[in-house]
């Protein structure tokens, strides 16, 4: 029987893999959801720069892999660029590798990526799992205005409202990491903010106790305390903002709807914002939720 690398290299063998800097996308949980691509990729690789070498050599030893490792974490980042830019100009291709998921996603590597763009050198990205599009691809939330990516949530107190608050208060979704000891902190801040938040909490996501809790701050906490080991693990959260609709009058609505037939969605949107003096957004948002067959 094939190996994964075997069948990766089977599959890859008509793509070039040149001198480079490869950002590797890996598994966030569960082992299977590493792509072909990426197994070729650290097959072809001189070596492998990782975020930590002993998490690495552990997912090579997961696909019969042994390549040299090059410590580069957040302390040792711009160091170790010095010598991955210099194996690059080398003609060596290095890949580099986050504890899990897309590199440089609140993970080290952007830095890496910056210095090797700098040098004129080549960097390709090895697209994969992700936390953050995971959790948002099953949250079920409304993505119609975006989402923003926000990285962990403030330790302190008052910067953790000011946070929530201006999350609360955006236009779109925002997606943010929780460490375990300060969950229970950063809910109930957000119970004080807003009673009826609309969030999800997505939990060890591609692992086996993975959990997706579509909540309000005050049903996330009565979920945590129904069982203490609840609270372990990673924790990625969801949080939808106040969606204050539009007040229209009987003749805006009626022209909004005109224009709606006559004219794209977002042109009639922005159409009615000059004539009304409305948001654009808002509007935009009414019409989605009004605009008639």
């Amino acid at each position: 029987m094939s190996t994964p690398v075997q069948i990766a290299l089977e599959f890859c063998a008509q793509q070039d893999f040149p001198p480079a800097l490869y950002m590797v996308a890996t598994p966030i949980g569960n082992l299977a959801d590493i792509s072909l691509r990426a197994l070729a990729v650290l097959h072809h690789a001189d070596r492998i720069a990782a975020e930590d070498t002993r998490v690495a050599q552990h997912l090579q030893g997961a696909y019969g892999l042994r390549k040299p490792l090059l410590r580069c974490d957040q302390h040792r980042e711009v160091q170790a660029a010095q010598a991955v830019v210099a194996a690059i100009a080398a003609g060596e291709r290095v890949a580099f590798v986050s504890d899990a998921g897309t590199p440089g996603i609140s993970d080290p590597g952007s830095r890496l990526a910056a210095a090797v763009h700098a040098a004129g050198l080549r960097v390709m990205p090895i697209p994969g799992a992700s936390a953050v599009t995971a959790a948002l691809s099953a949250g079920g939330l409304d993505l119609r205005a975006g989402y923003c990516f926000a990285g962990f949530a403030p330790e302190k107190a008052t910067a953790r409202c000011e946070f929530l608050q201006a999350a609360l208060q955006g236009p779109r979704v925002t997606v943010f990491f929780e460490a375990p000891h300060r969950l229970r902190d950063c809910l109930h801040t957000l119970l004080e903010l807003d009673a009826q938040a609309q969030l999800v909490l997505a939990k060890e996501l591609s692992k086996q106790f993975e959990t997706l809790l579509p909540c309000t701050p005050q049903t996330a906490l009565d979920w945590l305390e129904a069982d203490p080991r609840r609270a372990q693990g990673e924790f990625v959260l969801l949080l939808q903002p106040r969606v204050a609709e539009a007040e229209l009058d009987a003749q805006a609505a009626a022209l909004l709807q005109r224009l709606a037939q006559e004219l794209p969605i977002s042109r009639a949107a922005a159409v009615a914002a000059d004539l009304t003096g409305l948001k654009r957004d808002e509007l935009y948002r009414w019409l989605l939720d009004h605009k008639q067959p």
